[in-house]
């Protein structure tokens, strides 16, 4: 079977790991681990497209090279019918988990995240599952310090990890990397039951 993996963020070295970026850095990084080969420019989804084996699926690996509020436009060019979304895995920044966190979900809203906005109504469904990476920093007691409004939202998500947060990150993606084989292997149900 054929899966579509999708890793959103925003084209350039101006966006470079940024928080916004998180879900095609987590791409990058599973791509890399699996041993797909280099990326390849596809201008007809106006993406990178590489593609890997996990066990016996075939996985399309998609970095879109549109902004973030078009990323449905490359994604639909993948995933064709409603159906075929329920083979859609899609990785990106979460506000609402704190860093070093992510969570699984299928059939959601999208949360306010315009990357997910797009891709749902390009694919005319919510039935496609999400691996949401926490990007907010935490009170030393635990609680989520998340930006108020929308100027420091925008200035929170466009900036750049540090340093001790990027090594964080790459605990982080080594769990994404888990649970994007776990999806495929066991379904989104089992792979929530497992990393949530």
């Amino acid at each position: 079977m054929a899966w579509v993996v999708v890793g959103l963020g925003n084209p350039g070295e101006d966006y470079e790991n940024t928080r916004h970026n998180t879900g095609r850095m987590a791409l990058e990084f599973y791509a890399k681990k699996a041993g797909a080969s280099a990326w390849k420019e596809d201008k007809k989804s106006q993406s990178l497209t590489t593609g890997v084996n996990a066990g016996k699926a075939l996985l399309a690996l998609v970095l879109p090279n549109t902004f973030m509020n078009k990323s449905g436009a490359a994604v639909a060019r993948f995933v064709r019918s409603q159906r075929a979304a329920e083979s859609l895995i899609v990785l990106y920044d979460d506000l609402d988990l704190p860093l070093g966190k992510i969570k699984l979900s299928f059939d959601r809203g999208s949360g306010g995240h315009k990357g997910i906005e797009s891709i749902t109504r390009a694919v005319k469904t919510k039935r496609f599952t999400r691996i949401r990476i926490g990007v907010s920093p935490e009170t030393p007691g635990g609680k989520l310090k998340k930006p108020r409004g929308e100027d420091d939202v925008v200035k929170f998500i466009l900036a750049r990890f540090k340093a001790g947060e990027m090594d964080e990150l790459k605990k982080i993606f080594k769990k994404v990397s888990e649970a994007i084989e776990a999806i495929v292997a066991e379904g989104p149900m089992i792979a929530m039951n497992q990393f949530n």
